[in-house]
């Protein structure tokens, strides 16, 4: 991991920039702390630059509970090369939601497979060497989407310990069959009237998941619309997962 720019936020939040291979991504941490802090990896549909705000507000949150905070770019997200085979899916499955007609699963395995396969192992690569970290201790939970990435990480990654989920994309079958294999405390947030969500593909989800401890949080609204409480919920699940003994 090489670091290649350090700021102080307005907050005290320390803010830096790092690339790990060709993977670029940002790491927040607490200006002081008194011993290695807890670390939430923050998901998101790609392009660091465009989602900068969000991300930064958000790591500014978890900062706030005494949290580290981190995030990667999507492959094909950003400036990194594009996945051909995932843009032509992108179009069709766009496409066919413009016609008012379901995207087919062979179209949403073409779109999301690959990204999965390829961003997971970036992840676990990245939380390697974030832990390596002195000022990080763990332990780890994962916050946001794509989903079917978090899912992954959250069935096979044992130092994610609690994983924060925004039903927020589809997910291919094959993927709602690994949810099984998820056993973690889950909030997953749902927007009821996202016009980019199949809604009964998020509650097939959420109903396969394993886990003893799963909260699903359900809001009127599209994509965009996402109330302000819905992530004071988010950070006291991670308060209660990540902050309090085991």
């Amino acid at each position: 991991m090489h670091f290649t720019s350090e700021q102080r936020l307005d907050d005290g939040t320390v803010e830096r920039h790092f690339v790990l291979g060709e993977v670029p991504g940002v790491l927040w941490t607490p200006d002081s702390a008194p011993e290695p802090v807890p670390l939430i990896l923050m998901g998101h549909p790609g392009g660091l630059r465009s989602m900068y705000p969000r991300l930064a507000g958000r790591a500014r949150g978890c900062v706030a509970q005494g949290f580290a905070a981190a995030t990667i770019e999507l492959p094909g997200g950003g400036e990194r090369p594009a996945f051909a085979v995932a843009e032509q899916a992108r179009a069709e499955l766009r496409e066919a939601i413009m016609a008012g007609d379901r995207p087919s699963e062979e179209v949403i395995d073409r779109l999301v497979l690959p990204l999965v396969e390829q961003a997971v192992p970036e992840w676990r690569a990245t939380l390697d060497a974030l832990l390596d970290l002195p000022e990080i201790g763990g332990p780890v939970g994962f916050s946001g989407g794509v989903i079917a990435i978090g899912v992954r990480l959250a069935a096979i990654e044992p130092r994610i310990v609690a994983a924060g989920l925004f039903a927020g994309s589809y997910v291919p079958r094959s993927i709602i069959e690994e949810a099984r294999q998820v056993t973690i405390p889950l909030h997953v947030l749902l927007q009821w009237d996202d016009e980019g969500n199949d809604r009964q593909m998020a509650l097939d989800l959420f109903d396969a998941f394993g886990s003893p401890e799963k909260t699903l949080c359900a809001n009127m609204g599209g994509h965009t619309g996402v109330p302000s409480f819905a992530g004071e919920d988010a950070a006291q699940f991670f308060a209660r997962h990540l902050s309090e003994p085991s």
